[in-house]
C-alpha cells in the first residue's frame, strides 16, 4: 500500500472505533472474463469474524462514461470508509467509451456482473448475498441509479451468471445524470451524441431511453439516498430533485440530501460537510440485519 493510501486508511480507521486495524485491500481482481482488461479492487473489513456475513457494496467510478478509474481518490475514500464499518466493497473498472467504440449497455452490464460476482463469491468473502448495495459519483452515479431501477424487463441484464440476481437492495447515487431526457441535460448543452451510444439520439431513442434511470422507476425499487451539491455546474441539481420526486411519487423510499456549496465531484468528506455518518447510517439501515 502506498503512503497516500496508508494515510487515508489510518485516518478512516480512527472514525471506526470498532476496528483496531486498517482495512484489507485486494487489487485487480478479475470479475469479468479472464481476458478482460477491466478489473476490480476489493476493500475488506480488517478481519472476518467466524460465522458472520457482511453486506456487499459495488462502487462505480465517474468520468463522463469515457474516463475515471476504480482506484481514484473518491473511490479509495468510499471503499475504505465502508470497509472499516463492516462492508465488503468492490470498486470496479468498466468499459470506457471512445468515438467509434460505444459501450452501452456493456457498462451497466458490467456493474450488474459485479453484483453477481459478489453473490457468486459470497462464501469466500463472507458476504451476505441478500444485502448488496451500490454507490457511485457522476457517471458512476448514473450507473448506480440505473443499476437500482433496471430489472429484467428493461432488457439490459447480462447473460453471464444469470443464476445469480443482479438486483441491489440500496443505492447511493452521487450527483447523477438522471433527467427524464438527455436533451438539455447539461447547462448550455444538449446531448445528441455520446460516445457510449452506437447511434445518435435521433436515430436510437429507445436505446438512449433504456439508459435513463427515471424512466424505469417502479414500486419495487430499492431505497435511494441521493447526494448533490448546489455548486454543481456539470449536472444540474434539478435532475436529482426530479428523480427523488418521481421515486417518492411511486412509493420508493428515497431521500435527497443537498450539500450547500458543494461542486460536482466530491467523496464522503467534502469540506462543506462530512457525509460519512449519513451514508453509513443509510446502508446500515437497509443492508445490515445481524
Amino acid at each position: 500500500m502506498n503512503s497516500k493510501l496508508l494515510c487515508l486508511a489510518l485516518t478512516l480507521c480512527t472514525f471506526a472505533p470498532c476496528f483496531g486495524k486498517e482495512v484489507r485491500i485486494e487489487k485487480d481482481i478479475s470479475y469479468l472474463d479472464a481476458e478482460s482488461a477491466e478489473k476490480a479492487d476489493l476493500y475488506l473489513p480488517p478481519e472476518f469474524e467466524p460465522g458472520k456475513t457482511y453486506p456487499g457494496i459495488v462502487i462505480i467510478h465517474g468520468g463522463g462514461w469515457t474516463g475515471g478509474d476504480k482506484g481514484a481518490a473518491r473511490e479509495i475514500n468510499i471503499g475504505t470508509t465502508l470497509a472499516a464499518h463492516g462492508y465488503v466493497c468492490m470498486s470496479i473498472n468498466y468499459q470506457l467509451a471512445k468515438p467509434g467504440l460505444p459501450t452501452f449497455p456493456a457498462n451497466i452490464q458490467e456493474a450488474k456482473r459485479a453484483v453477481r460476482w459478489l453473490r457468486k463469491n459470497a462464501k469466500q468473502y463472507q458476504i451476505d448475498s441478500a444485502h448488496i448495495g451500490a454507490i457511485g459519483g457522476s457517471a458512476g452515479g448514473h450507473l448506480t441509479a440505473l443499476l437500482a431501477v433496471s430489472g429484467p424487463e428493461v432488457g439490459i441484464d447480462p447473460a453471464q451468471d444469470s443464476e445469480f440476481s443482479c438486483r441491489i437492495q440500496a443505492a447511493v447515487p452521487l450527483y447523477p445524470h438522471c433527467a427524464s431526457t438527455w436533451e438539455g441535460g447539461v447547462p448550455a448543452k444538449t446531448y445528441s451524441t455520446l460516445p457510449m451510444f452506437a447511434k445518435p439520439l435521433a436515430e436510437a431513442p429507445e436505446l438512449w431511453d433504456s439508459a435513463l434511470p427515471i424512466k424505469h422507476l417502479s414500486q419495487d425499487d430499492p431505497p435511494m439516498l441521493i447526494l448533490h451539491g448546489t455548486a454543481d455546474t456539470t449536472t444540474p441539481l434539478e435532475q436529482s430533485i426530479q428523480l427523488n420526486a418521481e421515486a417518492k411519487k411511486l412509493g420508493v423510499p428515497s431521500e435527497l440530501v443537498v450539500i450547500e456549496g458543494a461542486p460536482h465531484s466530491f467523496h464522503l468528506q467534502p469540506k462543506q460537510r462530512d457525509l460519512r455518518e449519513l451514508v453509513l447510517n443509510f446502508f446500515d439501515k437497509h443492508l445490515k440485519t445481524q
